[in-house]
């Protein structure tokens, strides 16, 4: 049975309402359904009660909202999530859902500014980048701006690494998130705050092995079930990286309920397992004026 008496921090979550839905293309049905073995009780969408329910089943407190660009605007196989999606959402459970922000890395200077707006003035606590949407890995320059405007606003940075896991018909994805990549950025800014998220299959040894190196550099346990966890990450959480490690599902890729039992199920020591449910992430993102 799952743990309750640790009420878990879900720091990566897709917002799935009707609202949402009407933003994101069609091949979602493809990949959640065909490749993620998705239930259609979830593909079809699940309103915000519906996920409050499941994470209350799952013991989960609260969840990080991406307002997610998935690659340049404009194509059709590709998407934004308006900001004002993922703000009506926090907006009617404020005590429940964080904001983080997506970021378009073709969009420049104007998408630098636009951090800046969602943090200071929506309240966002974070950014987000899936590289391969955009071809463009950790390390490129592209992402440098965004890099040094986080560390101004001391705010982190989530980034899928790892191989791409979606495909569209129409727009092939490359896999650009190699952990190594991180290295240089770790190296270029050691005050900004990097998570690389997705566990960082089929290179977890490397996402391991930045996370040790780098004072700055934290890993996410989301879009991959704990039950599949490579042996070395799991023993990495529970050792040596105890404080390297924060809780996501990628909902709706993985069920909060499931997720929750599979992480039980490892039989993590009790300390180690509390810091990736829910002390990590409030001690890197600076929420603890949130859990007083």
């Amino acid at each position: 049975m799952t743990d309750h008496k640790i009420q878990a921090i879900d720091a990566v979550v897709n917002i799935f309402n009707a609202d949402a839905l009407a933003h994101r293309p069609l091949w979602r049905d493809q990949f959640l359904g065909e490749q993620m073995r998705v239930g259609e009780d979830t593909r079809n969408g699940v309103e915000l009660d519906e996920m409050l329910r499941r994470m209350d089943t799952a013991g989960i407190e609260r969840g990080f909202l991406i307002a997610t660009k998935c690659g340049p605007l404009g194509h059709p196989s590709c998407f934004h999530m308006p900001l004002e999606v993922v703000d009506r959402a926090i907006a009617a459970h404020p005590d429940r859902f964080f904001g983080l922000y997506g970021i378009d890395p073709t969009q420049g200077m104007n998408a630098v500014r636009d951090l800046q707006h969602a943090v200071e003035d929506r309240g966002y606590i974070g950014a987000h980048g899936y590289p391969h949407w955009f071809e463009m890995p950790i390390d490129h320059a592209r992402w440098y701006p965004f890099y040094t405007k986080c560390c101004e606003l001391d705010v982190p940075i989530q980034f899928q690494i790892g191989q791409s896991m979606i495909y569209a018909a129409d727009y092939p994805i490359r896999s650009v998130g190699q952990p190594i990549t991180m290295d240089t950025v770790a190296c270029d800014f050691p005050e900004l705050k990097l998570i690389g998220i997705h566990v960082g299959i089929p290179w977890t040894d490397e996402a391991i092995a930045m996370a040790w190196k780098h004072k700055n550099v934290y890993l996410g346990s989301d879009a991959h079930s704990p039950k599949y966890w490579p042996e070395n990450f799991v023993n990495f959480i529970n050792t040596y990286g105890q404080d390297k490690v924060i809780f996501g599902t990628d909902f709706p890729v993985l069920g909060f309920e499931r997720t929750r039992q599979e992480i039980e199920d490892l039989n993590l020591r009790p300390d180690p397992k509390r810091k990736l449910l829910r002390d990590n992430v409030i001690r890197i993102y600076g929420l603890e004026s949130h859990f007083d």
